[in-house]
């Protein structure tokens, strides 16, 4: 059987690498991408090691050019792609009265427009195949809650819940398939930062409060990835799942 191909944006840590050893181990082969080159090569040869079929790119999802660029260049290789994980985003902390334009723009560009750009140039391929799934990371934070001093942030992540309906709406026709998952506190590179979120003991803090009386770890997100890109999430399109311990029904 022909082995489906994934990209995975922002794969080299976190969430994003979690999801890409998800789909390995699902039988996909997975283009890695990230900014971060050292930690997406070393993702695409651990997943090799283990006996699967990755490969690393390097993507800046802010670049149209380049995004297109290496769609086009995967398409040419191996067909259109089977499955995309949008998952590259920025989080910082950036009080309002200090905010300015372009950090604004940086966010949105990146943690937004970046997942628009690489389901633009897919979208094409999927819909000539009439078939195809697409996971985009949103967050409880922008979706369901707010979060003082990252206003872009939680501007950009509640605009992937928008584009995750529209385009579900727009690709139904061509049998292709878009889903959000909104995590809730996950124990990541980006958590674990005391500057620009929760630190370590934010982290342990949190854990307290959540219903399943821990925060996730990215394993907990990257197999809701895998179902929702699977056919067992057939008829299943244009939601955005709140994986999160239950903490927003306990509000």
């Amino acid at each position: 059987m022909e082995r489906r191909t994934a990209l995975v944006t922002g794969a080299g840590i976190g969430l994003g690498k979690a999801s890409a050893e998800a789909l390995a181990e699902a039988g996909y082969r997975v283009i890695v991408t990230d900014v971060l080159r050292d930690e997406g090569e070393d993702c695409a040869a651990a997943i090799r090691g283990n006996g699967g079929d990755a490969e690393y790119h390097y993507l800046d999802v802010s670049d149209s050019a380049a995004t297109n660029d290496l769609v086009a260049a995967l398409e040419a290789d191996y067909g259109a792609l089977s499955a995309l994980v949008l998952n590259a985003g920025i989080a910082r902390t950036l009080p309002l009265a200090t905010l300015t334009d372009e950090q604004w723009d940086e966010t949105l560009d990146v943690n937004l427009k970046g997942m628009m750009r690489v389901l633009r140039a897919a979208a094409p391929g999927m819909k000539r195949e009439q078939k195809g799934a697409v996971v985009c990371l949103s967050s409880i934070v922008g979706s369901l809650l707010g979060w003082s001093e990252h206003i872009p942030y939680a501007s950009s992540k509640g605009g992937v819940a928008g584009l995750v309906r529209a385009a579900a709406l727009e690709l139904a026709p061509f049998q292709v398939r878009v889903n959000g998952i909104a995590p809730g506190v996950i124990r990541s590179a980006q958590t674990l930062d005391p500057v620009n979120s929760l630190g370590e003991a934010g982290l342990e803090a949190f854990a307290g409060t959540v219903p399943l009386g821990r925060v996730g770890d990215p394993a907990d997100i990257a197999d809701v990835a895998v179902f929702l890109l699977s056919d067992k999430a057939r008829y299943l399109t244009g939601q955005v799942l709140a994986v999160d311990g239950g903490t927003t029904i306990s509000l």
